[in-house]
């Protein structure tokens, strides 16, 4: 009897706590809402293991399913397309918050970043894994700003299928362009979603159509919407002849209808279904021609006896063939048409299996992932996201990296949910993996079981033999990183005293490191840390980092353009070393010649004249091409560095044993000869442009951009909008968006991103040489 009012007790207190906890995160959720000042509240976005009484699924408990049933999968999209909003309805519908989370009110699982929160934008890509009806999907929300196109880029590499976001109103922009064309590089299958139909503007048909015509791909329409802008309420399921209302009485959006399209009630929704289906059958089967055989053979003479599984996974070939893209319609902000899309992805997108890897035959069975994001946490250290191709991988496991050629020991292995992680004994290939312990490794590493894995798998694909001059492990089978583009602004960076310097330094080492687009050099004259970035958000994002995660108050100088410089003419150079250091002549005597090259190149182009002999050249070539390109990265004008240049070496005496480091020298110093005696160019970066206006503020827009040295390309109408599409420096771009919100009250939006280097007018050169003269050396 004691025992049982012990229970009865025990369970009274256990409710009591919970029901306290949940009142008091109700109340403080509703305090933020009114507040003006955003404050981090972290998410309890999963119960732990053992509560009851709470309907929100536990990460505990995320199936662990075939192969087959893995959905690894991007949202990418231009900024505020609605990218984040799309996560957040997933991951409530999925079962994995217990509210609906919202970029405005800062409350996101995937903007967990105070900077994110305030912003109301993405800028660093999060993970999240969920289960959808049977299915396992890892799913990574991307940034749109294009300040932060690396973070797109590092994760379409590792996916299997990804979902491009468009604001149904504004179709195809600037941004959706340079994500899709990532895709295309790296081969992903894509389905399009349609958001925004509820939006003032929204339009089915326009965006369906600048989907067609500006990615030049064949949109496969799968649903339609029933209504747009305030009229929108639901869409016709094409392949099924249905139709999904959501009722309206429903706050979340949980609540909706799924029905049969009838001729007594929905005559007109029913036409327009069956004329969208038959041209879809024939869409699929103009690009399948399993299909084709089949509705040929069977359905020639009625298309409506296609059964809509035959159709559905011809659709599923035809999505991973890329030969067309399935698109559906919705509104994520309104909680419409996110099932579906979900559907989808389990139904259209590919498993880890579907998806060739020719690497993988190498490995046979053995372990290996890529290495594609870095995280650093106060209390685990760095955190390494894996994309598993092949293996299995267990906490305590040791494991080789090729790139750095080093064994490290993994400690834990997570699986991840945004900023909270759950620990998982092993996972196996085709998942995205989270570990703790791995403390060299960085973005684009492939990690293996162990060396001798790696030399065997080399080996198996044919490149095993020897070359010279190369290490063994440079010819072992590495992964594809990324393509880390080169930065456009930069800017000194300075601790608030001498004494934190260290600190700063290590702040930065570790930002680089999470951050591969960030550089940072050690200016040679002044001594002052430069800091290089792609662009002013992130500048001041990586700067607003340093004070609050690492504590630092630190002073930015003024913001500065990366320029280059070149040559307008051949010129020829000659220098001799001769040193005796000890008891020990080095003597060098080179010529070459410098000279522009046509086809844009950043690195210099070397050559070597015949009369060279192949010996020489073995022994020095070394220190030849290091010379080249240390003498390349300063240039004589600003101190830039030098590109689109061919450097030839025409002649080259060396006195038997003089040491390297002086046939470095003496190349170096005689490119440097060359370049100050020819004509200098200098090249500034050319951003492309794309300013959406309305009629009414287009003529100041335009002034504003002639003043600016810009050049107009096209003006295109888009709905109610103009779309200004043009080039200008960006140089003449700083500040821009505080400018093009005055000009046109708040209404008008801008992308930019960067085109090519173009060389400066006369006119401009000497303008900015008169304002760099005495600053060249110190930036």
């Amino acid at each position: 009897m004691f025992i049982s009012w012990r229970i009865f007790a025990m369970n009274h207190q256990r409710i009591f706590s919970v029901h306290f906890k949940t009142m008091c995160y109700c109340k403080i959720k509703a305090i933020l809402k009114r507040s003006k000042t955003p404050v981090p509240l972290r998410r309890n976005y999963s119960s732990p293991p053992g509560v009851v009484g709470n309907d929100v699924k536990s990460l505990y408990s995320i199936i662990s399913p075939p192969v087959a049933k893995i959905r690894n999968i991007g949202i990418m999209a231009h900024i505020d397309a609605g990218k984040t909003t799309t996560t957040e309805r997933i991951l409530y519908y999925s079962g994995y918050t217990r509210s609906l989370g919202d970029v405005d009110d800062g409350d996101t699982v995937t903007d967990f970043m105070a900077q994110e929160r305030e912003r109301g934008i993405t800028i660093q890509s999060a993970a999240v894994t969920f289960d959808w009806k049977g299915y396992r999907v890892n799913l990574i929300d991307t940034p749109g700003h294009v300040d932060f196109t690396l973070e797109v880029e590092r994760c379409l590499r590792v996916l299997d299928g990804a979902v491009a976001v468009f604001d149904a109103s504004a179709g195809v922009e600037a941004q959706t362009l340079t994500v899709w064309k990532q895709a295309d590089k790296h081969k992903i299958p894509r389905i399009c979603f349609l958001n925004k139909m509820d939006k003032t503007g929204a339009s089915f048909n326009y965006a369906v159509e600048s989907i067609r015509e500006k990615l030049k791909v064949k949109p496969l329409l799968l649903q339609l919407p029933i209504g747009e802008a305030r009229t929108f309420k639901g869409v016709i399921d094409v392949v099924n002849k249905e139709k999904l209302v959501w009722n309206s009485n429903s706050d979340d959006g949980k609540d909706f209808e799924r029905k049969p399209l009838l001729e007594t009630s929905d005559l007109e929704l029913l036409k327009e279904a069956i004329e969208a289906r038959n041209s879809l059958i024939e869409q699929v089967a103009d690009l399948d021609d399993e299909f084709a055989d089949l509705v040929l053979e069977e359905f020639s003479e009625n298309f409506d006896l296609v059964p809509a599984e035959k159709l559905q996974t011809a659709i599923h070939r035809v999505t991973l063939a890329q030969a067309a893209v399935p698109v559906l319609c919705g509104s994520a902000l309104k909680n419409k048409g996110v099932q579906p899309l979900l559907d989808a992805i389990t139904m259209y997108l590919p498993s880890p299996e579907e998806r060739e890897y020719g690497f993988l035959q190498w490995y046979k069975g053995d372990l290996c992932a890529l290495a594609f994001k870095v995280l650093h946490d106060k209390q685990r250290g760095p955190l390494v996201f894996l994309r598993i191709y092949s293996g299995t991988l267990t906490p305590q496991l040791a494991i080789h990296n090729i790139n750095r050629n080093c064994t490290e020991r993994m400690s834990r292995l997570l699986l991840p949910f945004a900023d909270q992680h759950v620990e998982i004994p092993s996972l196996t290939a085709g998942n995205i993996a989270l570990t703790v312990g791995l403390k060299q490794t960085a973005t684009g590493d492939t990690i293996v079981s162990s060396k001798s894995s790696a030399l065997a798998a080399a080996r198996r694909a044919g490149r095993g033999e020897k070359k010279p001059g190369k290490n063994s492990e440079t010819e072992s089978l590495l992964l594809a990183g990324v393509e880390i583009p080169e930065p456009v602004f930069f800017c000194t960076i300075e601790p608030p005293s001498v004494a934190k310097q260290p600190d700063l330094d290590h702040a930065l080492e570790r930002l680089q490191r999470e951050d591969p687009s960030l550089k940072v050099r050690l200016d040679p004259d002044s001594g002052q840390t430069v800091l290089c970035g792609m662009g002013e958000l992130h500048i001041e994002i990586i700067h607003d980092r340093i004070k609050r995660e690492y504590g630092l108050d630190t002073y930015l100088g003024p913001l500065q353009v990366a320029y280059r410089e070149t040559i307008l003419n051949s010129v020829r150079a000659t220098d001799t070393l001769d040193r005796t250091l000890g008891d020990k002549r080095h003597f060098v005597r080179a010529e070459l010649e410098a000279r522009p090259v046509e086809a844009s190149s950043g690195m210099a182009v070397i050559e070597y004249a015949d009369c060279i002999s192949v010996d020489l050249l073995q022994a020095s070539r070394e220190a030849i091409e290091n010379a080249v390109h240390s003498a390349c990265l300063q240039g004589p004008l600003l101190g830039s560095p030098v590109q689109d240049v061919a450097i030839t070496l025409h002649s080259l005496m060396i006195h038997p044993g003089t040491s390297t480091t002086m046939v470095n020298a003496c190349v170096s110093r005689c490119i440097q000869k060359a370049l100050k005696k020819a004509d200098k160019q200098v090249l500034e970066p050319l951003m492309s442009l794309e300013v959406t206006v309305t009629g009414d503020y287009l003529s100041p827009v335009l002034a504003d951009l002639a003043q600016r040295r810009g050049n107009v390309q096209e003006i295109q109408t888009r709905q109610d909008n103009k779309v200004v599409i043009g080039f200008v420096p960006l140089a003449e771009m700083m500040g821009y968006s505080t400018v093009l919100r005055t000009l046109t009250s708040g209404s008008a939006t801008f992308a930019l991103e960067f085109s090519t280097y173009q060389a400066m007018s006369p006119q401009d050169q000497s303008t900015l040489l008169t304002q760099r003269s005495g600053l060249a050396h110190v930036l």
